[in-house]
């Protein structure tokens, strides 16, 4: 089953059941992932899917810190349920130690010497992170 049929079934499920999280989160990933299709004019496989789900995951996450500011309870837990559904989407997170191996491969391949060659470094190392871990965790490192 491909990831999009899984995201359908799994809006009918949270329908059926009456789950109100797990069904907008589900609806705001498949509507992302339908205007992404409809823009490009290309379907997009499960790795693309992947991608538009982690940008998801990550435009929740950043707003996280805005609701924490403003007390609202209701929204903050809202929005963690929301990042936990999607989160069963993506491929198992890497840890930091993998994350640094993976850059030090790069950066061994690539001949980086200073902070000026980072985009090389960068470029061999995002096909190998992409959805499996934060852009930002990745940079840092």
């Amino acid at each position: 089953m491909s990831l999009k049929d899984l995201l359908l079934q799994d809006l009918k499920d949270a329908m059926k059941d009456g789950d109100s999280v797990k069904k907008t989160a589900v609806q705001m990933a498949r509507s992302a992932v339908l205007q992404v299709e409809k823009d490009t004019k290309v379907t997009l496989d499960d790795d693309g899917i992947v991608e538009i789900i982690a940008k998801e995951v990550k435009k929740r996450m950043d707003t996280l810190p805005d609701f924490e500011k403003s007390g609202r309870d209701d929204l903050i837990d809202n929005l963690k349920a929301e990042i936990e559904v999607l989160r069963k989407y993506l491929p198992q997170q890497l840890s930091e130690a993998e994350i640094e191996n993976i850059v030090r491969n790069a950066v061994s391949s690539t001949g980086a010497t200073s902070a000026k060659d980072i985009g090389k470094v960068m470029q061999a190392v995002m096909p190998e992170t992409r959805g499996k871990a934060d852009g930002k965790l990745v940079n840092q490192i």
